[in-house]
């Protein structure tokens, strides 16, 4: 089939506000890129990945293959290499030939194509193995084989470790999800989503195929071009998706409201023409218009082994992995690995330097410009004398800055959270509402990743269903620190609707519980005591950078307390507040709270108890951050040994009631070996329903129990 090359015309530059023209950024790539050299860019990704699951040696062929040369114990993913390649080697061109001012970004969603993405850094010259810096050499080369998987520098899957990644592969169904998010309020932007057909099955992939129809008329945004790589298994056996024939395929995609684009990658040309066509169907996020989505039929594995000794590889699970176990020991596997080797001829596709043959140097994108975060705002003020509305004002005037996105799962108006000025209220454009708490999570991981500010308001018990999500994504961010490429805008959680005002299928405080298990030194617990200090740590985190804040604040506001401890409380993380401490001298009890339904109760058993033992010396602490609690070697915000022994006097019995699960905070505090001396008091789960105030006498937190527990606590009188 012969490549049809039409003539472009001029390049249009892509504005700060204006969608660039991806179809004539496809044509001017193929009047300036062979299929040839795409063809020889695909081989050249294919054998870099061969090469790093089987060779130590030998990687640029000097002389035939010796068994030496193989890896005893090969390791790794070679099954979606191929179909990942085959994008990657298309997408050279387009990337390289994109509108000025433009972007493309690739989402990867497999995280086993780890051998692809390094293939592709090293091609891309972005790689460092030997040396100082990346580069081609036939050292290079042999160290991207011989060092695969590169635990301690690269690993052997998709991370951020890997120069060019943004998205950790492998979540399981937010990709297409964080790609939407990349592209929102950015027009300029192309994010390719590279999605497995097992990745199809989850439930977060499923939902955002439909979820883009919530962003509908919020904005302008770039595109998304979901690339669905439909090779029919997923590890272990047949993907649902493959039992879907062509016609069921185009019908599915369809009724989802995208225009599907059906290829099996037989032959550059066609594909060339149908990924043309593609792009130029490109459209806006917020656009309710069908939008394109690729369906690549490539089969898993394509280009590997098609059987061995009369095992059958082509089309099984054995794919997956390594097709080919014992290659070392195992003659027959050595002649296929030979023969598999040598199909892609590398000699045509790199020097004996290691460097790119000029017809794969042609199919290659231009380098990226460097990631550069955005810096952070300004303190945002907080003014007023309203309470709980502060927070809201909070919000919009983050808004008013730009670069901002709220997102919440259809439960702002629920929240008491007002978004609008004015009594009319409504939803402006920069808040996105949906109900799926993991697509408001993705949203904001792509919206971060790309240097923007981002929030997301959820009742306490339905944000638990993105602990997975957020493991993963603080795991993502360390990667990246790790690289040196830090200064991401905050992940921001703001929890509210407690459990301790809902019903019984709505208490599950467990989301913090998991964050702080991580001990992840990013995390931050938020536990003000009032509606006005839950304001004032807002305004923080929504102008700071790398770290994972989760805000809880109960939406019914009651008690406002004096505000002057408050500055202490925001830099220190805990404060001492005098108006409910004994003055002078060494207390005989310490009373903590940390969180607003936890400093109501305990602030009014404070009262009761100077009543009933007015002898007792009392110090009411109130903990503003949860992690000041923890082992400064552990947590950055800990407080420091000497701070903690004037707050907490050693041997001086301490209780502390907080609006989390008990258990979390009791770790924190046996990070630094007081245990003995603490009664934690927090939620517990009650087993059915309960009315709010039985509800706190089973949990022992209301002011009554926690009276009774201090006067246990304490000693009796001399």
């Amino acid at each position: 089939m012969s490549e049809t090359v039409v003539a472009p015309g001029p390049a249009v530059a892509a504005g700060p506000g204006d969608f660039p023209h991806w179809g004539q950024a496809a044509a001017h790539a193929a009047a300036r890129v062979p299929g040839a050299a795409v063809t020889a860019a695909w081989r050249a990704l294919n054998y870099l990945c061969a090469a790093q699951l089987y060779l130590n040696d030998n990687v640029l062929p000097a002389r035939p293959l010796r068994v030496e040369d193989v890896k005893e114990a090969p390791s790794g993913h070679w099954g979606v290499c191929p179909p990942v390649n085959f994008m990657l080697a298309h997408l050279g061109p387009l990337t390289a030939w994109r509108p000025p001012g433009s972007e493309v970004l690739v989402v990867h969603g497999a995280g086993h194509a780890g051998p692809s993405a390094l293939a592709h850094a090293y091609l891309t010259k972005t790689l460092t193995l030997t040396g100082s810096g990346p580069g081609w050499s036939a050292a290079d080369m042999r160290a991207l084989a011989t060092g695969f998987p590169h635990t301690r520098a690269y690993g052997g899957e998709i991370t951020p470790l890997i120069p060019g990644v943004r998205y950790t592969g492998g979540q399981l169904g937010p990709a297409l999800a964080v790609a939407q998010g990349m592209v929102l309020d950015a027009p300029h932007r192309l994010v390719v989503a590279l999605l497995g057909d097992g990745e199809l099955e989850t439930g977060a992939a499923a939902a955002a195929w439909t979820a883009r129809r919530a962003l509908l008329g919020s904005g302008l945004h770039g595109a998304v071009l979901p690339v669905v790589l439909a090779n029919g298994l997923r590890m272990g056996g047949p993907s649902v998706l493959a039992g879907l024939d062509e016609a069921e395929l185009r019908a599915y995609f369809t009724g989802l409201g995208y225009e599907p684009f059906l290829h099996d990658g037989s032959d550059t040309a066609g594909f060339r023409t149908v990924l043309a066509e593609a792009f130029a169907r490109l459209r806006p996020l917020g656009v309710a218009r069908p939008q394109p989505v690729l369906v690549l039929t490539m089969p898993k594995g394509a280009t590997g082994p098609e059987e061995v000794a009369g095992r059958r590889i082509a089309g099984t699970p054995a794919v997956h992995k390594t097709p080919l176990k014992e290659p070392a020991h195992n003659r027959e596997e050595f002649d296929a690995l030979t023969a598999w080797l040598t199909s892609y001829e590398p000699a045509t596709l790199f020097t004996d330097r290691g460097e790119p043959s000029d017809l794969v140097r042609q199919a290659l994108p231009h380098p990226p410009p460097r990631h550069r975060p955005a810096p952070p705002l300004a303190p945002l003020a907080v003014r007023g004398d309203q309470a709980w509305p502060l927070l809201s004002a909070v919000i919009r005037e983050r808004a008013a800055a730009g670069a901002f996105r709220l997102f919440s799962p259809d439960e702002a108006a629920s929240n008491r959270i007002c978004l609008a000025d004015g009594p009319d209220g409504g939803i402006p454009t920069w808040a996105s509402e949906i109900l799926n708490e993991e697509i408001c999570h993705a949203w904001l991981q792509g919206y971060t990743e790309t240097g923007r500010d981002a929030l997301l308001a959820t009742y306490e018990a339905f944000a638990a269903v993105n602990t997975s999500l957020l493991v993963q994504h603080i795991k993502h961010r360390s990667a990246q620190t790790a690289t040196g490429t830090g200064g991401l805008a905050n992940i921001n959680y703001l929890i509210t609707s407690l459990g301790w005002r809902n019903t019984y299928t709505h208490q599950n405080p467990g989301l913090v519980s998991a964050m702080l298990e991580t001990e992840n030194p990013t995390v931050h617990v938020y536990t003000p005591a009032d509606a006005t200090r839950a304001a004032s740590v807002l305004a923080v985190m929504l102008t700071g950078r790398d770290r994972a804040n989760f805000l809880l604040a109960d939406k019914h506001h009651t008690l406002t307390f004096p505000p002057d401890t408050f500055r202490e409380e925001l830099t220190n993380g805990a404060a001492i507040w005098p108006h409910l401490s004994t003055p002078g001298g060494s207390p005989d009890i310490v009373l903590a709270s940390a969180g607003d339904v936890a400093a109501r109760e305990l602030s009014d058993a404070a009262g009761r108890l100077a009543a009933a033992r007015p002898d007792a010396r009392i110090r009411y602490v109130h903990v503003n951050d949860l992690t000041a609690l923890g082992h400064p070697d552990t947590w950055p915000a800990a407080l420091p040994a000497a701070t903690f022994a004037r707050m907490f006097p050693p041997g001086v019995p301490l209780l502390l009631a907080t609006v989390t699960q008990a258990p979390a905070v009791r770790a924190l505090l046996a990070g630094r070996g007081e245990a003995a001396r603490v009664r934690v008091v927090g939620y517990r789960d009650p087993g059915r329903p309960l009315p709010s105030a039985d509800l706190l006498e089973h949990c022992g937190m209301s002011a009554a129990a926690l009276t009774a527990q201090a006067l246990s606590m304490l000693k009796e009188p001399r």
